[in-house]
């Protein structure tokens, strides 16, 4: 198993680093969160061995469990699932990153929730950004608004913006609402509202958010395998 995840782990840096290279991208500008969801913490300390700091939790109980016995491993760890209101006060202490803010109540109880020891949270502000039904996010009328209320609150950094769009084969397909999110940071940054991340791509779709400004891609099954 360890090989495996080094060998994907190597795998998936260098598409990365191709990607960058393709469309005239900065090199190292694209991240790699690894998606350790459902993964022992074995599996995460065998990613780290090969250089691999960034960690994806969606399940907060089994992540704060992995969080708490590799703590001496100073590993960054990013909550990327459905944030609700009963969850927010132990993301609040044992998180680095937010991915999935969808609404200013769950922000406000993040904020009034960190400890007063630990640096601001960095946020990012979910949007739902193919209009689905079945997903959480704002919509991006409402996200000017909801973005300045977050600016004010004192425990949080608002950096970006994040979006799981409507799965989709054909690369410029994928592009698509990539590209709009795109629009969406620039269009914040023009009014002030000073973002420098963009959280989109996963496994399938990787190359084409790497295409339209991608500075973080959320990678799994790519590291570790399929799930059980």
């Amino acid at each position: 198993m360890k090989s495996r995840i080094a060998d994907n782990l190597a795998n998936l840096r260098k598409r990365i680093r191709q990607a960058e290279q393709r469309y005239q991208r900065p090199p190292d500008s694209v991240q790699l969160l690894a998606v350790s969801k459902t993964r022992p913490a074995e599996d995460v300390l065998a990613a780290a061995a090969c250089g691999q700091r960034h960690f994806g939790e969606n399940y907060l109980q089994e992540a704060v469990e992995k969080i708490t016995s590799l703590a001496e491993h100073n590993l960054y760890w990013h909550f990327i699932g459905p944030v609700q209101s009963n969850k927010t006060r132990l993301i609040a202490a044992h998180f680095h990153w937010v991915h999935s803010v969808d609404r200013p109540k769950i922000a406000q109880r993040l904020s009034d929730q960190r400890p007063t020891h630990l640096p601001p949270l960095n946020i990012c502000l979910q949007i739902n950004i193919s209009n689905e039904a079945s997903k959480s996010g704002l919509s991006l009328s409402t996200l000017p608004e909801v973005a300045r209320q977050i600016t004010e609150l004192p425990n949080l950094h608002l950096r970006g913006l994040m979006a799981i769009p409507q799965r989709s084969s054909g690369f410029e397909q994928q592009r698509r609402p990539f590209h709009r999110l795109h629009q969406a940071l620039q269009s914040l940054n023009s009014e002030g509202i000073k973002l420098d991340t963009l959280s989109m791509g996963m496994s399938a779709d990787m190359e084409a958010a790497i295409a339209e400004g991608a500075t973080i891609v959320r990678i799994g099954t790519d590291i570790f395998g399929p799930r059980d």
